[in-house]
């Protein structure tokens, strides 16, 4: 009856009902259309072929169905999903369904017999992976020319491919990307994404470790190179130059009060009061030295002052010793004396070895002291009371100038 123009669906299920011995029914091709209704369909129990292709069917078709059938064809109708309320057909083995606008592969709840189904030419973007799982009894099944789109859900289907030992037909040229555009045309067994791009979890708790090495790495390297602490002394060193600025009336460049800065420790102390100041401030060209002890201001914080000294001094003497790299003030003078050196482009660094240190004693942030030994002359403190005229006669000489 193919070619004609039947309209109702529920009356040709009537019109077979007294066909007592129809087993093939061919209603392609007409205008044949269900919209639901209570009446139920009765059709002949004898039938067990049918074909309804390319007529304008929907999803109730599936209410209005013979029970018996086992080759059914509803291909290039308007068949958008399979309802879970559908009659159950219990001996349906062959189901055509291509041409038709569905976005998923149909599962085998009401199809408990199926071995071969048809879902080319549909909508299909990602096919359910879990097909053959649910369809156990599927011999075959043709889902190619359908509009793929390549993507992390696609994997788990080209795995189905590969678990399923040759159920898929037509494959691989049937089966090709259509999205994205950079990939159209590439077939799905040539389609590889990497398990990291396709795993959120994995990807997260990859990306979550690589921080936390990364997070560690840097605060190690912070640590072991003292970076805060050199952050720390460089925003203490600007704020200290911007208070300054403000309170500098008609913005005067600094004047130098003093020739020399002193910095030791508190253990070579005695050295400073009995042997540098007394040689240096005493005498024929009398040299004013800045020490921390008579020339620091009440009341400002102790790193303002050593900048304050260091800035007012024409040079910075360093009294270096085990003693010396064990002091943590002794340290941020340093800093903030080679950093007037760099800021300035001046010679204004005096190194006195008063004893000899040994290399493992100066810690890793030190390495500005290790790079300044390595790199400058610098004045030994002889033990010979015979060379200590020549010592301090190297040490007058430079730090000479007139203020």
């Amino acid at each position: 009856l193919k070619k004609n123009k039947f309209e109702s669906l529920l009356k040709v299920s009537s019109m077979t009902s007294h066909m007592k011995s129809l087993k093939y029914l061919d209603m392609s091709n007409n205008l044949l259309h269900h919209d639901g209704a209570e009446v139920r369909c009765q059709w002949a129990e004898s039938l067990t072929e049918l074909d309804l292709s390319s007529n304008q069917l929907s999803d109730a078709v599936f209410e209005c169905l013979p029970a018996n059938v086992k080759k059914l064809s509803l291909q290039n109708n308007q068949i958008s999903s399979v309802p879970r309320g559908m009659v159950e057909l219990k001996s349906l083995e062959e189901l055509n369904l291509a041409s038709n606008r569905l976005a998923d592969l149909p599962g085998c709840s009401g199809f408990t017999s199926l071995q071969f189904l048809n879902i080319e030419m549909n909508l299909i973007l990602t096919p359910s992976a879990d097909f053959f799982q649910s369809c156990p009894r599927v011999r075959e099944l043709q889902a190619g020319h359908n509009p793929f789109k390549c993507s992390c859900e696609l994997q788990a289907f080209i795995r189905l491919e590969r678990q399923s030992g040759g159920k898929l037909f037509g494959w691989p040229a049937a089966y090709e990307c259509e999205y994205p555009e950079s990939l159209r045309g590439t077939q799905l067994k040539d389609f590889h994404l990497s398990l990291l791009a396709c795993n959120t979890t994995l990807l997260l708790v990859t990306a979550l470790l690589l921080t936390l090495v990364l997070v560690g790495v840097v605060a190690f390297l912070c640590i072991y190179l003292d970076v805060p602490w050199y952050v720390r002394m460089t925003w203490q060193w600007t704020q200290t130059k911007r208070r300054a600025r403000h309170s500098r009336p008609g913005g005067l460049g600094n004047v130098l009060q003093f020739h020399a800065f002193v910095s030791y420790s508190e253990r070579d102390s005695l050295w400073v009061k009995n042997e540098l100041i007394p040689n240096l401030e005493k005498g024929e060209g009398c040299i004013q030295l800045c020490q921390h002890e008579r020339n620091f201001i009440p009341g400002k914080s102790i790193v303002e002052n050593i900048i304050n000294c260091i800035e007012k001094s024409y040079k910075s003497i360093f009294v270096l010793s085990p003693n010396f790299v064990q002091s943590e003030w002794c340290h941020y003078e340093l800093y903030f004396a080679h950093h007037k050196l760099f800021s300035e482009n001046s010679s204004s660094l005096i190194l006195i070895l008063l004893e000899p240190i040994p290399p493992y004693l100066i810690p890793a942030r030190y390495h500005k002291l290790k790079a300044l030994m390595a790199k400058r002359t610098y004045l030994e403190w002889p033990k010979e009371r015979s060379k200590h005229a020549l010592f301090w006669a190297n040490l007058r000489a430079a730090i000479s100038i007139n203020l």
